[in-house]
């Protein structure tokens, strides 16, 4: 089934639909623009271009009417950064998004160039459309259109767009440390998620962590013939791919020394939380290919493993040769990228140690080892009956009717946890890309109704806020 939004707009609310209405045409215009700009920040020769990307954001703010907008550097790629305070006694929301996106490869798979946006079916296809410059845009087209109809916003806002996220972030820390004024308030919204299963609007209230490593082993200076070396020597390839099936056992276990020790179990009402979501495994399994099969720890279902459970995963293996045709080599070094998602009670450096020591443990003689961590963020959950978690169920509510479903995910947004556990704010993580989105993958989509949807919905959300009475304050 697929949701369209029902405004149902109040009389005082109607001035805003209007608004929407008129400004249909432009403002996907501008959407169009900005997901042509290709903001991989992962690629050293697209630094100009998340640049622009960041430059865009920025000039996009101030013609909207946010102030003390800049474009501040952090060491990589820039952070834009905006504000409008309304009124000091006014609640403050922070709202965090990232322009930068992943690469389009393999280019072979996709139905139109990834930076060629394009409309059909209902969707725009384009590498950021879901993830994560059209949430961007939902939040750009709220302001618009309340500034356009009321000349103020019922709350306080400032906006956080960073241009590291899919490459781990890795100067947002420091710089939200130098700049802690730009980055407080009394909650955060990030819209970085998506509805269930179905395009059933939902809200995220758990992601998992994050822990990102890489191994390199090395047997010899270099590739050796295979005939007269085959056999007389550790092969790195065939050596990493034993060190690697050893790291689960039969059920699905990880292996590693220490790994489950700090994992909160999941309790009955978790458990009971998870059964009552209305996932259909088979249009799951169907969705990814026709020989897929449910695997996993077991003892638990595939939602709890995805959003419930922690997990290691291979992310990339390879070494050797690997042209058309043959070449017998033993290789000289062999190489693979593992990730492991981590649930409440794990530590991501501890994980990492934990991981990294099982490897070095596994290393036969004859090889040396090197392990580089990446990258890691900390699980994150929002406590149900959080007052701004109530007024983001609330404006989704009253935008496409019907109680939103809440969901623990098996992703990682490491700067939820970041402005929770660092900063003692509130976060919310109020998402609204269709399930099928395709993000990082080929064909990357947003359906042009949820985009629609969340434009009124963050602005029922920030009507909420304003009308709710926070406890904090």
């Amino acid at each position: 089934m697929g949701y369209a939004p029902s405004p149902a707009w109040s009389p005082v609310e109607a001035a805003i639909e209007a608004f929407l209405v008129a400004d249909a045409t432009a403002r996907m215009q501008r959407y169009i623009d900005f997901l042509r700009i290709p903001s991989v920040s992962a690629l050293p020769e697209r630094a100009a271009d998340c640049r622009a990307a960041a430059e865009w954001l920025a000039a996009e703010l101030r013609r909207i009417g946010a102030a003390r907008v800049e474009v501040s550097e952090t060491g990589g790629h820039p952070i834009v950064v905006g504000e409008r305070i309304e009124d000091p006694t006014l609640p403050t929301i922070v709202v965090y998004g990232h322009y930068d996106v992943q690469p389009g490869e393999p280019l072979d798979l996709w139905k139109t160039s990834p930076f060629e946006p394009t409309i059909r079916d209902g969707r725009i296809l384009g590498r950021g459309s879901a993830d994560d410059k059209g949430q961007i845009v939902i939040h750009l087209n709220a302001l618009e259109a309340l500034l356009a109809t009321r000349g103020r916003l019922p709350v306080n806002v400032k906006y956080l767009f960073e241009g590291e996220e899919e490459s781990s972030s890795v100067h947002l820390e420091a710089w939200m440390k130098a700049n802690p004024e730009r980055c407080t308030g009394d909650a955060v919204i990030i819209s970085d998620t998506g509805f269930f299963e179905g395009n059933l609007p939902a809200i995220t209230v758990g992601l998992r962590g994050i822990t990102y490593l890489q191994v390199d082993l090395v047997g010899s200076y270099l590739d050796l013939h295979s005939g007269a070396f085959g056999g007389s020597i550790v092969n790195p390839a065939n050596a990493l791919a034993k060190m690697i099936a050893g790291l689960h056992d039969a059920d699905g276990r990880v292996t590693v020394p220490g790994f489950y020790d700090d994992v909160i179990p999941l309790g009955p009402a978790d458990r009971a939380a998870f059964a009552a979501l209305p996932f259909d495994e088979a249009a799951y399994l169907a969705a990814i290919g026709p020989a897929s099969v449910a695997v996993g720890e077991a003892g638990y279902s595939t939602v709890e493993r995805r959003g419930g459970r922690p997990t290691l995963d291979v992310n990339g293996i390879w070494g050797g040769f690997m042209g058309e045709g043959s070449k017998t080599i033993i290789p000289a070094h062999a190489h693979a990228k593992i990730s492991c998602r981590l649930v409440p009670g794990q530590d991501p450096v501890k994980i990492g140690a934990l991981v990294e020591a099982a490897l070095r443990a596994a290393v036969p003689a004859g090889l040396s080892i090197e392990v580089t961590q990446l990258g890691d963020g900390h699980p994150f959950i929002t406590p149900l009956g959080e007052p701004y978690l109530e007024a983001a169920t609330k404006a989704l509510r009253d935008t496409f009717g019907g109680e939103p479903l809440f969901l623990r995910e098996g992703g990682s947004i490491p700067i939820a946890a970041l402005f929770q556990q660092e900063l003692g704010l509130p976060v919310v993580l109020l998402g609204f890309t269709p399930p099928d989105d395709n993000a990082h993958a080929p064909n990357e989509s947003m359906d042009l109704a949820n985009f629609e949807g969340g434009i009124r919905a963050v602005v029922r959300a920030f009507d909420a806020v304003a009308a709710m009475r926070d406890p904090r304050r």
